[in-house]
């Protein structure tokens, strides 16, 4: 599924702002569209009065005069955001973080780390070589291994750094470093106490396993079905074949979901992210297993789950206010004395969104 629109020309907004001034084809690289695609992005965008086009380039509005003068800027004026490129998950943290930093006077550079393993550290060598004093970074950690290979060099930056939403090991080299993030027990909570609270008491949980988050959530899902007194049977499978990073799995892990569904006698699933849910929805109706009269369907994430059909109920990590918890907590290290303050570790808790996909087991089912 396509990033939405907005999202894309919000990046497309940073990115410029950032810089004052932007190619199209480079926009169109990091974005990963077509020029075409740009083009038009940043004609909407000059018709909005936020942009300025020129030949093959895009300006921003802003004037030079307004380039931040105060104390803050004085002592640091760029903070790096480093977040992977066409997560729209991250985006919505990243504009949160852009708000707070923009309101406090400091520019923004914006770096979108491609999809490879170790594609962070260049970026972030190039924007501490450019001269960011701060760093908001959201590493993609596809697997265990990639997650390791970052611990020792992200811990010696020597400035300031908030990670968004990654939680480092106990006892790793990241241990101490400030991170913001989702408590995705919680929301594993949220989705099984509501199915639970419909009757439901088999359970299949589909979730990806290229991530902390989905690692995370695979562990939470076990846990709270394991120890929930009405749940009777559960399983766990790989959302998709290619979502699994460190593997290998058992043969019901990477089962197709209708068969692991009637195996387990499941009437109701939760899914790892939006975009698989809507695609496994689909692919149910192929099968014609209807949503939400055979089975109930709780997708986690958020992002573009309300524009299914049906709607998806789903679990909303507070992806916005992490991005402004964690500029805030960055601002804060920028301010002070370094070591002056204990590693601080933030969680917030998402919420439950119910939409059409979910309905009590006896009604049909």
């Amino acid at each position: 599924m396509r990033e939405p629109v907005d999202l894309r020309r919000q990046r497309i907004l940073a990115a410029v702002q950032a810089r004052g001034t932007a190619r199209v084809r480079d926009l169109a690289d990091e974005l990963q569209v077509s020029v075409v695609t740009v083009r038009r992005d940043v004609e909407e965008l000059t018709r909005e009065g936020r942009l300025r086009r020129g030949h093959g380039v895009v300006r921003s509005t802003l004037p030079a005069e307004e380039a931040p003068t105060d104390a803050a800027g004085a002592a640091g004026d760029r903070v790096a955001v480093v977040v992977p490129v066409r997560h729209s998950y991250l985006n919505e943290a990243m504009h949160g973080a852009r708000t707070v930093l923009e309101e406090a006077g400091l520019r923004i550079a914006l770096h979108l780390a491609p999809q490879a393993s170790g594609a962070e550290r260049p970026l972030v060598e190039r924007a501490l070589a450019d001269g960011a004093h701060g760093l908001l970074i959201a590493p993609r950690w596809r697997g265990r291994a990639d997650e390791e290979a970052d611990h020792e060099w992200l811990a010696a930056l020597g400035v300031p750094t908030v990670l968004m939403e990654r939680r480092p090991w106990r006892g790793s080299a990241l241990h101490a470093l400030d991170s913001v993030c989702s408590d995705h027990w919680y929301g594993a909570h949220l989705a099984v106490e509501h199915l639970v609270g419909l009757g439901h008491r088999r359970l299949v949980f589909a979730t990806r396993h290229d991530s902390p988050t989905a690692r995370s959530l695979r562990a939470a899902f076990a846990e709270t079905a394991e120890a929930h007194p009405l749940v009777e049977r559960w399983a766990w499978t790989l959302v998709a074949p290619e979502a699994g990073a460190d593997g290998p799995y058992a043969a019901d892990e990477t089962a197709e979901l209708p068969a692991l569904m009637r195996k387990v006698g499941a009437t109701a699933m939760v899914l790892h992210g939006d975009v698989d849910a809507l695609m496994i929805v689909q692919r149910l109706a192929e099968e014609a297993v209807r949503v939400p009269e055979d089975c109930s369907v709780v997708a986690y994430d958020d992002v573009v789950a309300g524009l299914g059909s049906p709607p998806l109920t789903a679990v909303s990590p507070p992806k916005t206010e992490v991005g402004r918890m964690a500029a805030e907590l960055l601002l804060q290290r920028l301010s002070e004395a370094p070591g002056s303050r204990p590693g601080r570790r933030v969680e917030l808790l998402p919420r439950l969104t119910v939409r059409g996909s979910t309905q009590r087991v006896d009604q049909g089912v």
